[in-house]
């Protein structure tokens, strides 16, 4: 089932909750293939199972059948331990509320990822992405001092500190206001053109999804071509 040319492969994908005595389907056998390099946006409403496509594909929860192959790695193989390894070495994320601990400075928010992933020093061309990401002269400011743009854009950088093969964005303007929406997926598009950085990022907005390479939406817990 792998493919050279693929980074995220997911096959009759199925996820079922059990809400007190109903079982909610979130996926009903959704099916998708994300090239290497590519920039996709999945999009879709509220109740759609795009947040859960998004926490299985991050390793964040388990399919209940189905195969989700990640760089290589088939999820459903894996213990929640191996999971979380994963994540930690092949997966960077990026939420709508940005997760920065209030207390930390950027730049401490940054090493933290690093410190819980275990991992050496950053990368070599790190200060070229904090430059890229217009975020250099700001590592030394707490987030309340930052700006809902700034912020995100930290986020973005404690995402690829890592160097992940995969970049998960999860809604990364839903708190942004237009200006700063823009701005964010503007480096979102140029990371992704610059460093073949692979993105997949969830949505509701089509103006959002158009900063994509791709679109495919989903409804219902099925994927479909946009």
């Amino acid at each position: 089932m792998t493919d050279g040319n693929s980074i995220i492969q997911v096959h009759e994908l199925r996820k079922t909750y059990r809400v007190g005595e109903v079982d909610v389907h979130a996926l009903r056998g959704a099916n998708l293939t994300v090239s290497r390099g590519e920039f996709l946006a999945v999009i879709g409403p509220s109740g759609s199972g795009k947040s859960t496509l998004f926490h299985i594909l991050g390793g964040l929860a388990a399919p209940t059948s189905g195969d989700v192959i990640v760089d290589g790695t088939n999820l459903r193989d894996l213990t929640d331990i191996e999971r979380t390894k994963m994540r930690q070495r092949k997966v960077g994320f990026v939420f709508q509320k940005y997760n920065l601990l209030p207390t930390l400075t950027a730049a401490d928010n940054i090493e933290m990822a690093q410190a819980l992933a275990d991992y050496p020093p950053k990368p070599s061309d790190f200060d070229e992405i904090l430059t890229f990401l217009k975020i250099k002269s700001r590592l030394g400011h707490k987030p309340r001092a930052l700006s809902g743009g700034e912020q995100q854009r930290v986020a973005i950088a404690r995402a690829l500190v890592n160097e992940p093969s995969i970049l998960l964005a999860d809604e990364p303007t839903g708190n942004l206001d237009t200006e700063n929406s823009t701005a964010v997926l503007e480096v979102l598009r140029d990371l992704n053109k610059r460093s073949r950085q692979t993105i997949l990022m969830i949505t509701h907005n089509p103006e959002a999804a158009a900063f994509a390479d791709r679109t495919v939406s989903i409804r219902d817990g099925v994927i479909y071509a946009a």
